[in-house]
């Protein structure tokens, strides 16, 4: 495993547990399939199922970006796309009031310490 796969995997277990600790259900995490790859699935404290993209970076960064930027419009539309057809095969985990959301979590990790900003409805 590369550093960049080590840090990114070492954000994304960072997130399970920010989100374990807020009372989201973990459904899966690292789905990939032809059509796209999806970090974390969950369902949220209330019911809404919930796909969380996990950006992660060392800081402080060149320049002043953050994990967040790099978020791009053309990720951001891969990534809606895997979540609407994993949701599309998935019907039983979607609460009819609640539906589905796009949720990114940009991590920074500084030495040992992590910093974590989590942003819902990304869309």
């Amino acid at each position: 495993m590369n550093l960049k796969s080590e840090l990114g995997k070492a954000g994304e277990d960072f997130a399970c547990e920010y989100l374990a600790d807020k009372n989201y259900k973990i459904i899966e995490r690292n789905f990939r399939k032809s059509w796209g790859e999806l970090d974390i699935i969950t369902i949220t404290p209330d019911k809404t199922l919930a796909f969380v993209e996990v950006k992660t970076m060392t800081g402080p960064a060149f320049g002043g970006l953050k994990p967040e930027d790099q978020m791009t419009r053309a990720k951001l539309k891969k990534f809606k796309r895997a979540a609407s057809l994993y949701a599309g095969h998935r019907q039983e985990l979607i609460n009819n009031k609640k539906g589905w959301r796009l949720d990114l979590i940009a991590i920074t990790k500084n030495g040992e310490d992590f910093n974590l900003e989590h942003y819902e409805n990304v869309d």
